[in-house]
């Protein structure tokens, strides 16, 4: 589904991403785990088209996408959330996931009706009427995913969408990932809680220094020694054990 060719990004002096390849296929999740500076933020933010890299090549569903606007991939069906989740605060919960349906759907009463209904998917329906301003940073991620979900994504991208959650919270997330996979939606996440990263993900890759030093099942990223050494520490693996 998602093609990623030998993408390299600098910033003036500064390589970010260095030659980065993998493929991710259709139904699965699949984890983006490294160090902060790693260039993981950097990575969705080319394949999503807000940078254009200095080489290699993006393919979506088989079309070239590395020169696209990002308005024009999210039509194609990829999608994706931010680290900080950042709604229009003086609208309604339902009008900020409105503009996202707004991508596909030709009419107001259209979107709304879509919009109702991925707001019943992520549980916020009853809040439907609330001000974004007024949300709680957990019901904002859940806002964030839901603009997201309204577009009607094949394929979503998630930024640390379970970071700073409590634990109740964070089970919630959990359950709405898996929804959100058994919906038939692809997904492609960025997260710090490894405990959370390794259960979910059918795959993880590992970007270390603007490279990928790890691509494998969780099993095997968790025994690595390069990972171990870069990023998961022995302390996650005394704890896994």
């Amino acid at each position: 589904m998602l093609e990623v060719r030998d993408v390299s990004k600098s910033f003036g002096g500064n390589q970010v991403l260095r030659n980065v390849s993998f493929t991710i296929e259709k139904g699965t999740i699949v984890g983006l785990i490294g160090p902060n500076g790693a260039g993981k933020t950097t990575l969705f933010n080319v394949i999503t088209g807000f940078y254009r890299p200095k080489t290699g090549r993006v393919l979506f569903d088989g079309e070239d996408i590395t020169r696209k606007a990002p308005e024009e991939i999210c039509s194609l069906g990829l999608c994706r959330t931010f680290q900080i989740a950042k709604p229009f605060n003086n609208i309604s919960v339902l009008q900020n996931v409105m503009v996202g349906a707004l991508s596909c759907e030709r009419s107001l009463k259209g979107a709304q009706r879509r919009a109702e209904e991925v707001l019943e998917f992520v549980g916020l329906r009853d809040k439907k009427d609330l001000l974004g301003r007024n949300l709680t940073p957990a019901d904002r991620k859940k806002l964030e995913i839901a603009r997201s979900l309204a577009t009607s994504p094949k394929m979503l991208l998630l930024d640390e969408a379970m970071s700073g959650l409590t634990p109740g919270e964070l089970q919630e997330m959990i359950a709405l990932i898996q929804r959100i996979l058994e919906s038939g939606i692809t997904l492609f996440i960025i997260e710090h809680i490894m405990t959370v990263i390794m259960k979910l993900s059918h795959r993880v890759i590992v970007l270390n220094n603007g490279e990928i030093i790890a691509d494998g099942e969780p099993e095997q990223i968790a025994c690595d020694p390069n990972c171990i050494k870069a990023y998961l520490g022995e302390e996650y693996v005394l704890a896994k054990g």
